[in-house]
């Protein structure tokens, strides 16, 4: 063989040689990657079999990595990590509430407890940085339950994502419901400054300061987050709201037009027959039978006992 073939031949077998090593190393981590999950799914179905019957939820409460911790764990895949730990969330949350006996808001899960979803969304959102679902919910879900939790969440996310607008509304929305409004504006004043903030942020900026918890500022912040959520559950969350500020505007002019008749009469009216021109005089939708309906056409209730309003049975109003 002549030196030139040689050294051909030489080259070739030393890629060949790169090549193979490159597919095992490839293989290697493939397997890291399929171990990993099925450790974790091994993990899940081991705690599963061990919880106490008084707690079904129990494989839901265990500890977590570290964020750091799950970021060396994961390799290249923190992406694939992040989905996982995401819907891990959205099983903990959903699994609590199909066995909840009541009536539950999105933004009020006090009841159920769920404690471990700040580290959850913490660790997705730490894995994938840009993971702007988790922001989102967490915004929604979280303050009712670890406000500060839901405030680190973001303000990390906007470390992240400094030129990300939608955070700051995120952050703006969970300051106005703890009645932080000064902190509220200047979240919307700074989102307000990043590239393709819509002008609102500039009005939500303002109207903070000036008259932040008036029912004006609660529906032009549901109205908001509808236009702006990606999240189905969000969208039908901020109708709920916006339909519930509709229904305290309607509760205060029935009990003005109330007032108005026993302050005439002496007396609570005996029905809403006695009041029904008053009431459509109101701008209120009324029934055949007189009442006035609400938002999700259930009539409301006259209350002889306080000569009040209240929400009947079957309103889709939330109640607080």
């Amino acid at each position: 063989m002549t030196s030139t073939g040689a050294t051909v031949h030489s080259f070739a077998a030393s890629r060949a040689a790169s090549a193979r090593r490159e597919r095992a190393r490839d293989a290697v981590l493939a397997l890291l990657v399929v171990a990993g999950l099925a450790a974790a799914c091994g993990l899940a179905r081991w705690l599963d079999a061990r919880r106490p019957a008084e707690d079904p939820f129990a494989s839901y409460e265990e500890l977590y990595l570290k964020p750091g911790t799950a970021r060396r764990m994961s390799l290249a895949f923190n992406g694939l990590a992040a989905d996982w730990y995401w819907l891990r969330s959205l099983q903990y949350v959903g699994r609590k509430v199909g066995a909840f006996k009541g009536t539950l808001a999105l933004d009020d899960m006090r009841a159920l407890n769920i404690r471990n979803l700040g580290p959850m969304l913490e660790l997705s959102t730490s894995l994938d940085p840009q993971f702007m679902a988790a922001y989102e919910f967490g915004a929604v879900v979280l303050p009712s339950i670890d406000r500060d939790a839901a405030a680190r969440l973001i303000e990390r996310g906007i470390r992240e994502n400094p030129q990300e607008w939608r955070l700051y509304h995120h952050l703006g929305y969970i300051h106005w419901q703890a009645g932080r409004f000064a902190e509220a504006s200047a979240a919307y004043e700074e989102g307000a400054r990043q590239p393709g903030a819509p002008a609102w942020m500039h009005v939500m900026a303002a109207q903070m300061n000036a008259q932040g918890g008036s029912r004006a500022v609660a529906r032009e912040m549901y109205k908001r987050m509808y236009e702006e959520a990606a999240d189905e559950q969000v969208k039908s969350l901020a109708v709920a709201r916006l339909a519930q500020v509709d229904s305290l505007e309607e509760r205060d002019r029935i009990r003005q037009v109330l007032n108005d008749f026993r302050a005439r009469a002496g007396r609570c009216p005996a029905d809403w027959r006695e009041v029904a021109p008053q009431l459509r005089a109101a701008r209120l939708r009324v029934a055949q039978t007189g009442a006035p309906l609400d938002p999700s056409d259930v009539p409301y209730v006259l209350a002889p006992a306080t000569c009040d309003v209240e929400l009947g049975e079957g309103s889709l109003i939330p109640k607080r």
